[in-house]
């Protein structure tokens, strides 16, 4: 069982490790120190959900329903391709507008929100945790739930790390210019997604 935990944490682990949107969001979110513990919950209870459903079998039902994953593809390219215009929209206001000494802080409402469409409508999301994690927990029996249970420490501790550990970068976005260009970079990563979500 032992075995099972750890190599599901692994497994997890080095799923999420890529950049991806949401990775990008969390990443913006700890730098700017705004409602860090509530977007890093929602991105662990929404993995530890996905990752629980994908150990019971939902990979299947998934199967059963072809329009599913063409349909999240699409929203989710579409919301990345606006999220993105709006990164480089506040890059083009200024360093200034973007520092978190500067502005109005995010409403906590409007943050978890983005945070849980960048997780639920971005169908790689489904791929890693229900369909790739399910599938391998499957050569773990009988012991398939401690490897879900390893995967979803993984979740939450990545995200923790990202999230709370972002601060330390706080020294280097200092300047005004150093948001531009987090925002912009910010901006192309969605852009890039979205384009990989649209051409499938």
């Amino acid at each position: 069982m032992l075995f099972a935990l750890i190599q599901g944490f692994i497994t997890s682990f080095s799923l999420i490790l890529a950049i991806g949107s949401q990775n990008a969001f969390v990443l913006r979110q700890g730098i700017r120190r705004e409602h860090v513990a509530a977007v890093v919950a929602v991105c662990a209870i929404s993995d530890a959900i996905l990752i629980a459903c994908g150990v019971a079998g939902f990979g299947a039902v998934a199967a059963a329903l072809p329009w599913l994953v063409p349909a999240m593809r699409w929203f989710g390219a579409a919301f990345l391709a606006w999220y993105g215009l709006q990164r480089f929209l506040a890059a083009r206001q200024g360093g200034e507008a973007l520092m978190p000494a500067a502005d109005k802080p995010t409403p906590l409402a409007k943050v978890l929100l983005t945070c849980v469409v960048f997780t639920w409508a971005n169908p790689h999301v489904y791929l890693d945790t229900m369909v790739l994690i399910g599938s391998i927990s499957t050569h773990h029996a009988p012991f398939e739930v401690a490897f879900g249970v390893g995967a979803a420490a993984a979740s939450l501790t990545f995200f923790a790390l990202l999230g709370f550990g972002a601060r330390l970068l706080a020294p280097l976005f200092a300047t005004p210019r150093a948001w531009v260009i987090l925002e912009c970079v910010v901006g192309a990563t969605m852009w890039m997604i979205a384009a990989t979500l649209a051409l499938g």
